[in-house]
């Protein structure tokens, strides 16, 4: 049997026992059968012992559990319950029938189970595949005697006639002679728990009148029977049992009492009757919560005035240092909120972690809650475990409402003190109406964040700007760009970042506002900028930089020339660290600058290796190429005529417009358009294609 799980009682022999070393899988003889096989003979087996017979009376109901809750049973879909009529059989494994049943053992089970008085072997409870339970009967030698389900037992007359409400069965069965009703049913449940759960309260008078001294006696689980009934909210009972003398301070094992349990149903009914009977109000539960706890937690202010009223303590703390108003502000609950505020409640008291309930009504985005306590001034100056203020968590999770309410209470300095501005986790989590209300609030676009906050980040990033691009969001980059923020704060540039992602309108938008386009990589030093190593596959996006700028010469100087060059590095791992430089390189590994030659030299570059040297002629003057570069060339017959490109003298024209390029700068070549230039000029500084017959500018003639 693959699919049942299997429990063993201790009997001498078994498996799992002293003494024997057999497998649990050897006993069965129908361990080649399926669950619904097994179960169809096992009920074959159980209809066959009772055919000729009446059957007995079933009962409608198992005998009631020490939890007052108990779960319904639950089938999975993929293992429905058994039944009689719709049964699955593998064609392999036809099912047993009564009359003709095939054994491969010569000793099958027998149709009955065995006289346990004079049976030498085993007996062994396991549960199916679909939870059915079973018995199995075998010999010491593991040979299988007897299979069959488990009998369930019959209701007790007494607990059956409680849970119908028959009270004059259950009169008649009190009074019978020998009838003890002190005596529990497997669960520890008396007649008495029974009645209480299921709300007999006439049933109850009765058990109470026949057998006062049971009234607080306990379930399995410690539970009186006035626990029970205000478990089950039922309010009949529970008054019964007070009126006859009931303790309601009696702790279950979780050490909840009668008076949490009637807070947790949120009736208030019971909570008055409690109270008048003199229940303890302030009994702490297993996690250290009080009936006014749960009482906040379900918002009903009328169960808290009753509690304060009765003595309850208004900041009592939990395992975890949770008061009362912080449970309101983290479950967004603002008229007990109110109600506490109003009665002098500590507004500022801190969890075990440090938060606030201000910090923490801001980390659920209840808006009305952080509204209410700014009004009653509470400090949003007290940080969290995590050194975050109730702003920073607004702008991770809150709204801009939320945000613009926090600023006003929020001191700026205490933000820079904590290492990261709001900014960074607005931009972080990608929220821009929050990121807007902070940036006209006056906070930094520049701000950094600490190194030990910077070191949480693999690419140490630490500005706002750097979160933006990082996560593409377009919109973010342009109103910090546009609020003054410096695009070349970070160590690595985000011009890199937003080239490595290929997004033009990012670049576009770094370029214009000063990003460096000749920007390297500190911990991965090259002999041309990184900028260029970024978007050689994109050569729009590459001839866009070398427009405004970019250092095309430096690709040209090689160290080793016209000599022979060292072996390409073709681990995987070497490319990654030339096409990726995202790790902080080890101060103890220092690394020698990568040549151009070697990077266009990669697998996955060097396919483009002409296209992205014709790019770079224009835009120097007399170069040489080296023995690396000439191999790339002639590789491919296209390419010939980019290496004659380079041969001297290069043009004139093209010597010129370096030359005025050169004299500009990279300031004025990136607002060129706003030069007092004549178009045509422009054009040309651009390296943008002049049509020939282009005479509409006067200008023209002055370069042709």
């Amino acid at each position: 049997m693959a699919a049942a799980s299997i429990s063993l009682s201790g009997c001498p022999g078994s498996p799992g026992s002293p003494g024997s070393g057999r497998d649990l899988e050897d006993y069965s003889l129908y361990s080649n059968l399926s669950d619904d096989e097994l179960m169809q003979l096992a009920i074959e087996r159980s209809l066959s012992d009772r055919r000729g017979s009446a059957p007995p009376e079933t009962s409608s109901s198992l005998n009631p559990p020490a939890d007052p809750n108990p779960p319904a049973p639950h089938y999975s879909s993929h293992n429905p319950p058994p039944s009689l009529s719709s049964t699955h059989h593998s064609s392999h494994n036809p099912p047993p029938s009564l009359t003709s049943t095939h054994h491969s053992s010569h000793n099958p089970p027998s149709e009955k189970p065995p006289d346990l008085k004079n049976f030498d072997g085993t007996v062994s409870h396991f549960l199916t595949g679909y939870g059915k339970r079973m018995v199995a009967y075998r010999r010491a030698d593991g040979t299988l005697v007897h299979i069959a389900p488990e009998s369930e037992e019959e209701e007790e007359p007494l607990f059956k006639a409680i849970r119908i409400g028959d009270a004059s069965r259950v009169k008649a069965l009190a009074a019978l002679p020998g009838t003890n009703l002190m005596l529990s049913n497997k669960p520890g449940w008396l007649a008495l728990h029974q009645a209480a759960w299921y709300g007999q309260e006439a049933c109850l008078r009765l058990l109470l009148a026949a057998q006062p001294g049971m009234i607080n006696k306990r379930t399995g689980k410690d539970q009186t029977a006035a626990l029970i009934a205000a478990s089950g909210d039922q309010a009949g009972c529970l008054s019964v049992l007070l009126e006859a003398g009931a303790d309601p301070d009696v702790l279950s094992k979780d050490r909840e009492t009668a008076l949490y349990k009637a807070c947790e149903r949120d009736n208030a009914e019971m909570v008055a009757m409690l109270l008048n009977h003199g229940a303890a109000v302030n009994t702490r539960c297993i996690q250290g919560w009080t009936a006014l706890q749960e009482a906040v937690c379900r918002n009903n202010v009328e169960i808290c005035e009753m509690l304060v009223k009765a003595g309850a303590k208004l900041s009592p703390t939990d395992i975890y240092g949770i008061t009362p108003l912080f449970t309101a502000a983290q479950s967004g609950q603002v008229e007990t909120l109110r109600f506490l505020l109003k009665h002098g409640a500590d507004i500022n008291s801190q969890a075990a972690d440090g938060a606030t309930a201000l910090y923490e009504a801001a980390k659920n985005g209840h808006e009305e809650i952080v509204k209410l306590l700014l009004s009653q001034n509470a400090d949003a100056n007290k940080p969290g475990k995590t050194g975050l203020l109730p702003l920073h968590v607004a702008a991770q999770r809150g709204t801009d409402i939320m945000v613009s309410m926090l600023i006003p209470a929020t001191s700026k300095a205490r933000v820079r003190r904590t290492g990261i501005s709001p900014l960074h986790l607005a931009a972080e989590r990608n929220r821009d109406e929050v990121l807007e209300v902070l940036i006209d609030a006056g906070f930094d676009v520049n701000a950094q964040l600490s190194d030990e906050r910077s070191k949480m980040y693999e690419d140490r990033r630490s500005t706002a700007l750097y979160f933006a691009v990082i996560n593409n969001n377009i919109d973010a980059v342009g109103m910090l760009l546009d609020a003054g923020a410096n695009p070349n704060l970070d160590i690595f540039n985000p011009l890199l970042v937003a080239l490595r992602q290929g997004c033009i309108q990012t670049v576009t938008l770094l370029v214009e506002h000063g990003a460096n386009v000749n920007a390297y990589v500190p911990t991965h030093p090259t002999a041309f900028p990184a900028t260029v190593m970024f978007c050689m596959k994109y050569l729009s996006m590459f001839k866009y930089l070398l427009d405004n700028g970019c250092d095309a010469l430096s690709c040209f100087s090689c160290i080793y020339g016209s000599d022979p060059h060292p072996p390409i590095k073709t681990t995987r791992s070497e490319r990654d660290d030339l096409r990726y430089p995202t790790r902080v390189q080890s101060e103890t590994n220092p690394r020698s600058a990568v040549q151009f030659c070697e990077m266009i030299s990669t697998p996955s570059i060097c396919r483009w290796a002409g296209p992205i040297i014709d790019v770079l002629l224009d835009y120097v003057g007399h170069v040489k190429l080296c023995s690396r570069l000439l191999e790339h060339l002639d590789s491919y017959q296209d390419w010939h005529s980019i290496k004659d490109k380079a041969a001297p003298p290069r043009p004139l024209m093209q010597l010129c417009r370096l030359r005025i390029r050169r004299l500009m700068g990279l300031k004025r070549l990136g607002r060129l358009q706003t030069l007092p230039l004549p178009g045509t000029m422009i054009r040309f500084l651009r390296y943008e294609e002049i049509p020939p017959d282009d005479s509409s500018d006067p200008g023209k003639d002055s370069i042709h």
